[in-house]
């Protein structure tokens, strides 16, 4: 499944390579959907949130042009790349384009599982950390601290989940004990959401090495890392983008949250696109952007 060809993807160097390629691709700006008339956006890279385990956390800020008046609603952005591999640069193209239609976006890294470092959950730690830190220095960026949304591809996208989802793990830095982690609305593009459901001999493998212990050793671990079980009835409302010849994440990973999001009376659209796991056709990416600006305005946008 998810994990196994990731781990195949990167045993071929030229396979990969090509991967990285395609997976770059979505910082582009989506085609035929920009406020061409709007002033530049306004970029602040590298902007450190805080540190773990001796890695300094970045994230850059994507803000609207100078004139439109704040405060605005806010979205987190989390990149793919299986927990190990890729950054923020990578969602380049839906910061600028959030941002242009108003939106305060913020494309965050966090630590990456190498060599046995860096294990489950410090991925979760560093994107709650965010999340609180972006509301704590919301008056700075001109944000609506109440609005704030997550969209996550890929492995973003099961950590974008959990945002939604989940109150903050670590709460131990006093300076951010105030702050929820919590978002108000979720877009989960192509995101795994149930590691029980590997039937994969190398994904098994690298989820266990990753999760620091086998399905049999520690089954609730696996269940917790895992949205489709975090699922309640108070969870943000979600927005769950799958491509239907995805190759990477089964769409049946999807389908389950659907559902139980469904049964749990929670607030969630489903949307079905003609396209693998990155996207790559130029429609597949506006119909990506378009929905997911749409729902992030219904739930995060004042209409007054």
């Amino acid at each position: 499944m998810f994990a196994g060809r990731a781990l195949q993807f990167r045993n071929m160097c030229p396979g990969f390579l090509l991967l990285i390629a395609a997976v770059l691709t979505l910082a582009a700006p989506p085609p035929d959907i920009s406020k061409s008339e709007a002033p530049g956006v306004t970029v602040t890279q590298n902007v450190s949130y805080g540190s773990a385990g001796g890695t300094d956390l970045q994230l850059d800020v994507y803000q609207p042009p100078v004139a439109e008046a704040g405060p605005h609603p806010a979205v987190v952005l989390i990149h793919g790349g299986g927990w190990t591999s890729f950054d923020k640069s990578t969602m380049h193209g839906m910061g600028d384009f959030l941002a242009r239609h108003g939106f305060v976006a913020f494309a965050v890294d966090y630590r990456l599982f190498s060599d046995g470092r860096n294990r489950w959950p410090a991925q979760l730690d560093d994107v709650q950390r965010a999340v609180r830190w972006v509301r704590a220095n919301g008056a700075k960026y001109g944000i609506h601290t109440d609005r704030m949304g997550a969209f996550g591809h890929s492995a973003g996208g099961q950590l974008a989940a959990l945002l939604g989802m989940l109150d903050t793990r670590d709460n131990s830095d006093p300076a951010l004990a105030k702050y929820s982690s919590r978002v108000q609305a979720v877009a989960d593009a192509s995101g795994p959401t149930d590691f029980t459901a590997e039937r994969n001999p190398d994904g098994k493998a690298f989820l266990a090495h990753f999760l620091g212990a086998s399905y049999d050793e520690d089954p609730a671990r696996w269940r917790e890392a895992s949205p489709a079980f975090d699922v309640h009835k108070g969870d943000a409302p979600f927005l769950i983008v799958h491509g239907t010849a995805d190759e990477m994440v089964p769409i049946s990973q999807s389908e389950e949250l659907y559902q139980k999001l469904e049964a749990a009376g929670v607030p969630v659209s489903f949307v079905k696109l003609n396209a693998g796991h990155i996207f790559q056709k130029p429609e597949a990416r506006r119909l990506l952007a378009v929905d997911t600006l749409g729902f992030f305005e219904s739930y995060l946008v004042d209409k007054q």
